[in-house]
């Protein structure tokens, strides 16, 4: 297929319709997406693991309240970099305004088959597990569902974006309904027995670090709203909105639930648990909460699973635009408003995560370790390429500077760091694995278009 011409920078209103036609996301769709790509599965798996690290119930809290704090810190610094440089390629354009094209398109190539692939395989795993718990269907059963799951997620999201973001806006907040049920049954159901036979907890700074690691963990997803700008109303302004007022939902809903599970479980109880939101049901509302749940974790997997596919498939349509052997991802199906081509391709990698992770002990663990060194590495880039930009173009005026600076980047930039770290120590093989993934994408750099190609700073959308 041949890409249709692009409107110059600058050109008016009315040479760029279809441009501005692609414009349909407001603050409140894009918080909507937002948060239903954040809160999913972590939180109905990772209590348990960040108590048994920490000595204390106030120090459980207190890593829940900084793991907020670090994810407004990085929310800060993507919204001067998502107001200065709207674009639906989202990071892939903040790396090639730093560093250049190259390093965009390996970033690319490690999105498209490693990030974003991964954590959809990821997902759905965690959705066959517990889908195969209510209607099992044999050893392979969490694999079948996880699959399936990609299928009709996927279509939906080809369909159009307002079929993807109104599926959306419907599983988010029943997700948060029922989230939001577990937190009023942890506050006023019965207090946390007394347990004096304390579980031991690893000494020191290594505990807190592997907190840490889940904490983030499970915060993690909120930088997916770059990918947003693009398709954003008045984006330089309302990108900073959907950052900040989505990242405060997060933080609230999230230290809320902790405190209602510490509240009916208590610290020990959280420790032995394996399913701490369905033993806290049982505690406080009986037997039959069980059922609620794991309906719960379902529509959040759901939740986070169809938001997950809506903003991936943007950085296939970006790298179809820089490079030669792949201009059919970049093409836009104007009739869905949705990279359609995208869309597919995307698919039909998490299929094959997903078809090699039904062979594994445990599949959504695998696709975790397989994509967490790449994704922290890349996320360090993008919190450096913050000062690349200040530097090259000081006299700039910015929609929007990110406070405290350079002390706000700074922080952000060594929690990636220590995260990297973290990710390659504690990890298994799969981790390696990624990173030769990565490795795999170095040829497509000589694939890129030619230097008389436009630049990717003369697309601030995508090309109609």
């Amino acid at each position: 297929m041949s890409l249709p011409a692009r409107a110059e920078p600058g050109a008016p209103l009315s040479a760029r319709p279809a441009a501005e036609s692609r414009v349909t996301l407001s603050v409140f769709d894009a918080v909507t997406i937002l948060v239903g790509l954040v809160v999913g599965i972590g939180i109905f798996r990772t209590p348990s693991i960040v108590a048994s690290s920490v000595s204390s119930e106030w120090m459980f809290m207190l890593v829940w309240v900084v793991g907020g704090a670090v994810t407004l810190v990085g929310a800060l610094c993507y919204a001067e970099l998502s107001a200065a440089h709207p674009d639906t390629g989202g990071e892939y354009h903040f790396l090639s305004h730093a560093y250049g094209r190259p390093v965009a398109m390996l970033f690319g190539w490690a999105r498209c088959t490693v990030i974003q692939t991964g954590a959809i395989a990821a997902v759905a795993f965690m959705l066959g597990d517990y889908l195969a718990q209510l209607m099992p269907i044999g050893p392979y059963g969490p694999a079948l569902y996880a699959a399936l799951a990609v299928i009709v997620l996927t279509a939906v999201n080809v369909v159009g974006t307002a079929e993807g973001k109104n599926l959306q806006i419907v599983v988010t907040f029943l997700q948060l309904a029922i989230i939001a049920a577990i937190i009023v049954f942890g506050l006023i159901g019965p207090a946390a027995p007394v347990n004096h036979n304390t579980l031991p907890v690893p000494p020191g700074t290594a505990a807190l670090g592997m907190a840490m690691i889940f904490v983030l963990l499970t915060y993690g997803g909120w930088n997916e709203a770059a990918y947003l700008s693009g398709e954003l109303r008045d984006a330089p302004r309302n990108i900073v909105r959907v950052l900040t007022i989505g990242t405060l939902v997060l933080v609230t809903f999230y230290v809320l639930t902790n405190l209602a599970l510490l509240s009916v479980l208590g610290l020990d109880g959280l420790r032995a648990s394996d399913a701490v939101a369905a033993d806290m049901m049982r505690a406080a509302a009986g037997p039959s909460a069980e059922l609620i749940v794991t309906l719960a974790v379902v529509v959040a997997a759901i939740s986070t699973l169809n938001a997950t596919i809506f903003t991936g498939a943007r950085v296939f349509h970006a790298m179809g635009r820089d490079i030669t052997a792949l201009r059919w991802l970049g093409v836009w199906n104007e009739r869905g408003r949705t990279p359609a081509n995208g869309q597919l391709v995307q698919g039909v990698i998490a299929l094959g995560l997903i078809a090699v992770g039904a062979f594994t002990r445990d599949g959504f663990k695998a696709m975790v370790d397989y994509t967490a060194p790449v994704f922290w590495a890349f996320l360090l880039m993008v919190g450096a390429s913050l000062f690349v930009l200040r530097w090259r173009h000081p006299q700039r005026a910015l929609p929007y500077r990110v406070p405290w600076y350079p002390f706000t980047p700074i922080v952000f930039c060594f929690t990636c760091l220590y995260m990297l770290y973290a990710s390659l120590v504690y990890t298994g093989a799969a981790a390696w694995i990624g990173l030769a993934v990565l490795a795999a994408g170095v040829p497509i750099l000589f694939c890129q278009r030619s230097p008389g190609a436009a630049p990717a700073e003369t697309r601030s959308v995508p090309p109609t």
